[in-house]
């Protein structure tokens, strides 16, 4: 781990960093302590997985770490930059060129095919269609859907909407990859699927992936493993 001293902007190869991030919902007798004091590195190309039981923190550091929420206090910089320094539309620009999510519930748009979801960052981000239309056929391939592109979710299996949900996440080329229990509601072999393929793709594209996870299959595949107990970093 980094010296939790160096200035946020140095070039030390971490991409994301967490200091003394606190979460606190409520007041008095009554608050809840989801996150307590933080810190964190995570390094350009890694495959970081955060493990611990369910209500240990994990959603609510994952979200802090993607900017959708901000801590009570501490800080967090993705690429030198302190999201809580940021005004809200510097934030949601950020956010919205250097991360890419993938949640447990794949959401995808159920009207629109599978290439119109993978689109649908770029058309947001205003890309020139050609090259949109470019980008898209690469991330399809690189979780192999091309073939199913003109497919709706409905009309594919929980692990090709997946990996679609992965292509989307992908195709603006984040520098981090947010991803909550990604197989939460796949079976064991098909969950196990996407776990290789989400290494596979951190290692071909350079992508800094965070996963929160149960499964023991990702914990097997993972760079580093930490572990959140009550709100508390115990490992890793």
């Amino acid at each position: 781990m980094a010296d939790a001293g160096a200035a946020p902007g140095a070039d030390d190869g971490v991409v994301l960093r967490a200091r003394g991030v606190r979460m606190t919902y409520g007041r008095g007798e009554l608050a809840v302590h989801a996150l307590r004091g933080v810190d964190l590195d995570v390094r350009r190309g890694e495959l970081l997985v955060v493990r611990g039981r369910s209500g240990s923190g994990k959603t609510t550091l994952l979200n802090c770490l993607g900017g959708l929420d901000a801590p009570t206090s501490g800080t967090v910089a993705l690429e030198g930059a302190e999201l809580g320094a940021l005004s809200p539309d510097a934030l949601l620009a950020l956010r919205a060129r250097r991360t890419g999510f993938v949640f447990q519930s794949f959401g995808l748009l159920p009207l629109l095919t599978a290439r119109e979801n993978v689109g649908v960052p770029l058309r947001l981000h205003r890309t020139p269609p050609a090259e949109r239309e470019e980008r898209v056929d690469l991330a399809l391939a690189l979780v192999g859907l091309r073939a199913h592109a003109e497919q709706r979710p409905g009309e594919l299996s929980g692990g090709q909407q997946q990996r679609v949900a992965l292509a989307r996440a992908l195709v603006h080329r984040p520098a981090v990859l947010i991803a909550d229990e990604p197989t939460g509601q796949l079976d064991s072999e098909t969950g196990r699927a996407v776990l290789e393929l989400l290494r596979a793709v951190v290692r071909s594209e350079g992508t800094t992936a965070v996963v929160a996870t149960h499964d023991p299959a990702l914990v097997e595949l993972a760079d580093r493993v930490v572990e959140l107990r009550d709100g508390a970093l115990v490992g890793g």
